[in-house]
């Protein structure tokens, strides 16, 4: 059971070590194909959607890690208690965008899906590809909501640590 968890934690990380290592490989024998003089076209957009694939389920990732780029000058000056109701205030705004992006991008999905448009290369659905953006705001939506979560619940604690201290 942990092992599930801790796969489910680290759900996007996976995805995108899969798809850059895809990405890769399918980048650099099509480089080899090219030396030889002939070219896999269905590489260059295979490495593009997956590309978009590694961007969206990597930015998911990185709301989980915190490791997105922020303006610390103004949050370094603020108390501890400030910075974790801040932090849940960006979050909320974070939720706020993503899901925003997510209404339009299962509307695009599902016009793609209606239409039938095929990728030109590879010759498939081309809503698969766009199934990224809702699929990665998903993924950025959860996360926000599980750093909140642990913000308030630190918040929490902290509020339980001064009212007990004598």
């Amino acid at each position: 059971m942990s092992r599930l968890k801790n796969f489910l934690d680290n759900f996007e990380g996976y995805c995108c070590v899969v798809a850059l290592a895809v990405m890769s490989i399918v980048v650099f024998i099509n480089v080899i194909f090219r030396w030889i003089g002939a070219s896999l076209r269905w590489s260059e957009e295979l490495s593009r959607y997956l590309l978009v694939w590694v961007t969206f389920m990597g930015g998911a990732y990185g709301v989980k890690t915190y490791a997105h780029i922020g303006v610390e000058a103004f949050t370094i000056l603020l108390p501890v208690k400030a910075r974790k109701v801040l932090s849940i205030i960006v979050a909320i705004c974070g939720i706020v965008l993503c899901s925003v992006i997510l209404y339009f991008g299962i509307r695009l999905v599902n016009v793609n899906f209606q239409t039938n448009q095929l990728t030109p290369a590879m010759r498939i659905p081309i809503a698969y590809m766009y199934m990224a953006i809702p699929i990665g705001m998903a993924c950025f939506i959860i996360r926000y909501v599980l750093n909140i979560h642990a913000a308030i619940k630190e918040l929490l604690q902290g509020d339980i640590m001064e009212t007990s201290s004598p």
